[in-house]
This record gives structure tokens, sequence and C-alpha cells, in this order.
């Protein structure tokens, strides 16, 4: 059976994985104020962009994913004719309108499919499962990189689904923000008042950073350090433990809001790296995409993995 993965291109992964696994991407287009650009997962035009003056104004951009009908008509075209069954997992439907777009388009995709499928010469049954990975940016990538490595292995559909269910529930997402002023401004813009303009000038004032965690569908701080190369270290350091501990996949991701070398030189990346070389974790890194600068800020770092549940320390 030919099996397809699709992914948004919020999901951060390098783009080496994406071009070796022929994964899909539905891009998503951010849009600021006359600049738009559709997000392909370019790292070059990312960092192109993140460098021009026109990301200054990150915080009010508009960021437009594909409607149903779009992913529909991306569907039709070739995934039904290149596939037999197509797994579609998505940022987390609490934060983007992606997985519900995907869920809607899924069941038009259904209806549809046959006529294509037939002018191609294929008359089996096609099957498409929409997923949400209930995470962010480079902790979405848990998931894709285990549909991976389970259809080179030869397992079916149904063993890759529960497995990819049940790792949605226990992915997480750590993230280090540069700039609490820039998130409570992009907060404000997408109608979100959780970051309050007082908590960012005190922790601004103080350089007190945050430690994020995105898990099932929810986000908020697990830690305040003061400084941010402290608060990367502790998060980095964090994650060491949680390797040599054991994950329930053999991956670990990280995503940096801008060049890849300032996020090498960050305290406690080398002894992660470590603990994953020691421990036969797999490290995918990538620049964060244009979406997700744009929701955080450059400079931001995120890790990501799928472990048993456990509380930051």
């Amino acid at each position: 059976m030919r099996i397809g993965l699709v992914v948004d291109s919020a999901c951060d992964l390098p783009w080496e994985f994406f071009e070796r696994e022929r994964v899909e991407i539905l891009p998503i287009t951010v849009r600021i104020g006359d600049a738009v650009q559709a997000d392909h997962r370019d790292e070059a035009q990312t960092l192109a962009f993140l460098e021009s003056h026109i990301a200054e104004r990150g915080a009010s951009a508009e960021t437009i994913p594909y409607t149903p009908e779009q992913i529909r008509d991306l569907f039709l075209e070739r995934l039904v004719v290149d596939y037999d069954y197509v797994f579609c997992m998505t940022i987390t439907g609490s934060r983007s309108p992606i997985f519900a777009n995907a869920q809607k388009a899924s069941y038009m995709i259904l209806n549809d499919y046959k006529q294509p499928r037939a002018a191609a010469g294929n008359n089996t049954p096609f099957a498409l499962r929409v997923i949400d990975t209930r995470n962010l940016f480079c902790a979405q990538g848990i998931l894709p990189v285990e549909a991976a490595r389970m259809r080179a292995a030869g397992d079916e559909p149904p063993r890759i689904r529960t497995r990819l269910e049940e790792l949605a529930s226990q992915t997480y997402g750590y993230l280090v923000p540069r700039d609490l002023y820039y998130i409570r401004n992009r907060a404000r813009a997408k109608g979100d008042r959780s970051v309050s303009l007082f908590s960012a000038a005190i922790g601004t004032a103080l350089d007190i950073k945050p430690v994020l965690r995105g898990f099932r569908g929810e986000t908020g701080p697990v830690a305040k350090v003061k400084g941010f190369e402290p608060a990367v270290e502790k998060m980095f350091d964090f994650a060491a433990r949680r390797v040599r501990a054991g994950l329930l996949t053999p991956t670990v991701t990280l995503c940096y809001g801008g060049r890849l070398d300032e996020m090498r030189d960050l305290p406690g990346y080398t002894r992660l790296r470590d603990a994953c070389a020691d421990q036969n974790v797999d490290v995918f890194e990538s620049v964060m995409s244009t979406t997700g600068m744009v929701n955080v800020g450059r400079g931001a770092v995120v890790v990501g993995f799928a472990a048993a549940d456990h509380a930051f320390d």
C-alpha cells in the first residue's frame, strides 16, 4: 500500500527530511501590510524575510492557511492518485484552523476521489486520516518523523494511525522566547489577552524569561529564569535529562528563529546533543517557519520530544 504524509508549513523539520520522505506541505501565507509570502519551508527565503525591515511589523501580521477547498483540490489533483492512504498531521487545533479545515476537506475528498483515481487507472479505495498533533513548532514534527519511520518499516495504516494518536497525547514542546513585548503585541493582535502589558514590562525590565510548554493542545509557562541564555540552558539540560530517562520515540526536534549556528552556540546545546548521541536518539534541527517567527518573534528556541508524563524541574 502506498502511504502518503502531509503536514502544514508550521511544522518545523529540516527540508531534507521533507524531500527524502516525500512529505507534502500545506503552505501558510503570511501577510504584513502589502508584503505577502507563502511559507513553503524554504529556509533561505525565511531568513531573508526575517532580516528584512518587513519583519519588524510581524506582530501585526495575518497568517492565512489553506482553505478546505484548497486542501480538497490538492488531494484530488495529485495525492489521491499517488497514494492509497494519506496521513495529514496538522498544528494543534487549539491554536489554528488548519485541523478543522483539513477535517472539512477530508469529507469532500472521500466523496470525490473515485473519478480522478479511475482516470489514472486505479479503482481501489482511497483513505485519509487527519490527525491533530496537539502541538506546535518542531514538537509538531515528532509525529511525521515517526510516521515516516513506521512506513519504511512496512507497518500498515491502522497500526500507524494508533501510534500517531497515542504520541499526540505524549508529545511535549518547550519554548524560550527572546522578546516578551513581541509576544504580548502578537497575542493582542490575535485577540489573545493571556500576556498582559504589566507582565511583559516586568519580565523585560528584570530580564525574566519564561519557559513555555506545549502539551495536549495547551500552552503556558512552566518556569521563569533570569536571562535568555540561562533559560535556554535550563530547557536544554532538562531535555537532556528526559533523553537519558528514555523517550517514547528515538527523536528530538529543535528549531530556532534565526540562523542555526546561533542556536548551536547557546549554553546547554552541546550537552543535549551528547545525551542524544549516547542514547541513539536522532536530532532534527531546522530554522523556525515564517509562520512560527511571526507568532513568537525572532530568536525563540524550541525543543520537542515524546515522553512519559513528567513535570518540568
